[in-house]
C-alpha cells in the first residue's frame, strides 16, 4: 500500500512505502487496518534520508528475508538507492514481548480496571519506543531519520512480524 504526499518534490523524505507481499501473507481486519495506519501517518509526516545521498524523496519497501528486515529505497521514479539488509535477531525479543503486552492489552480493554488498561498501555508504548530505538541504532550510519519516522517504520516491522 502506498499513499502519495501532495509536495512530491520536497527531499529527505518517503512518499511512498510498501511491505513485500511475500513477507506478510494474509492479515486478520485488525493487522491490516495496523498496516494502513502506520503506512498513512508515515507517509504524512517523516524525516527519511539515506546517509551520504542528496536526492529524494525516496520509495521503501519493506520485507523479510530469511533472518534479515529487509529495507530496498529507491527514488520515486524506481531508480534503486540502495539495500539494506539487518539481522532480525535484535528485534526478536523486543516483537515477542510486544506482542505479548499487546494480547494482553486488547483483552484487558474488554473488561479491565482502568487502572490495569492504563498500565498496558503504558507498558506497550515504551517496548514499542525501546523498538524504535533498537531500529534507529541499527540503521545509524545508513539512514538519517527522526525518533517519529523510527516509530512508524518500527510499527511496519511488527507488522511484517504478525502473520495471519
Amino acid at each position: 500500500m502506498a499513499r502519495d504526499n501532495p509536495d512530491k518534490r520536497q527531499t529527505g523524505r518517503l512518499v511512498a512505502v510498501t511491505l513485500d507481499e511475500n513477507s506478510i501473507g494474509r492479515s486478520g481486519p485488525d493487522i491490516e487496518h495496523e498496516r494502513a495506519v502506520a503506512i498513512y501517518d508515515l507517509i504524512e509526516g517523516n524525516s527519511f534520508r539515506p546517509s551520504n545521498h542528496a536526492g529524494g524523496p525516496y520509495v521503501l519497501n519493506i520485507a523479510i528475508d530469511g533472518s534479515r528486515l529487509v529495507f530496498d529505497i529507491r527514488l520515486e521514479n524506481g531508480k534503486p538507492v540502495i539495500a539494506h539488509l539487518l539481522s532480525l535477531a535484535p528485534f526478536r525479543r523486543i516483537v515477542k514481548d510486544y506482542f505479548t503486552v499487546c494480547d494482553s492489552y486488547y483483552a484487558a480493554i474488554r473488561g479491565a480496571t482502568p487502572d490495569r488498561i492504563e498500565a498496558l498501555d503504558m507498558a506497550r508504548r515504551s517496548l514499542h519506543d525501546d523498538g524504535s530505538r533498537v531500529l534507529m541504532e541499527r540503521l545509524k550510519r545508513k539512514v538519517e531519520l527522526d525518533f517519529d519516522t523510527a516509530r512508524r517504520l518500527f510499527t511496519l516491522v511488527t507488522v511484517l512480524h504478525w502473520k495471519g
